[in-house]
């Protein structure tokens, strides 16, 4: 069974920084894409950033030059780097894993999600 824990959510000032983690574990062959996503009350969720095993990476709008999402292969993590937050970024952060389990097998999973709130 594949999960993925996030951590590194919290309160911030509009203007500070946070970085999120978020560690895949279990049994599985490989990670094809982690992403992040996020969830305002209210709101729909919606994709911030994605990374591939190729290392191509993608933004959302709202937070292209302010955000920055990595990997650490050995340690089947996934990192945000996010700076210069606004009110606008509170929300519950979710990683997703697109996830090889078995040879050729691909399946989707969630982490439970973090919390992220921005004072003005």
């Amino acid at each position: 069974q594949v999960q993925l824990v996030e951590s590194g959510g919290g309160l911030v000032q509009a203007g500070g920084s946070l970085r999120l983690s978020c560690a895949a574990s279990g049994s599985f062959v490989r990670i094809n894409v982690m992403a992040w996503y996020r969830q305002a009350p209210g709101k729909s969720r919606e994709l911030v950033a994605l990374i591939t095993d190729d290392d191509d990476i993608s933004y959302a709008d709202s937070v292209k030059g302010r955000t920055t999402i990595s990997r650490d292969s050995d340690k089947n993590t996934v990192y945000l780097q996010m700076n210069n937050l606004k009110p606008d970024d509170a929300a519950v952060y979710y990683c997703y894993g697109n996830i090889e389990v078995v040879r050729r097998t691909l399946r989707d999973y969630w982490g439970q999600g973090t919390q992220v709130t921005v004072s003005s």
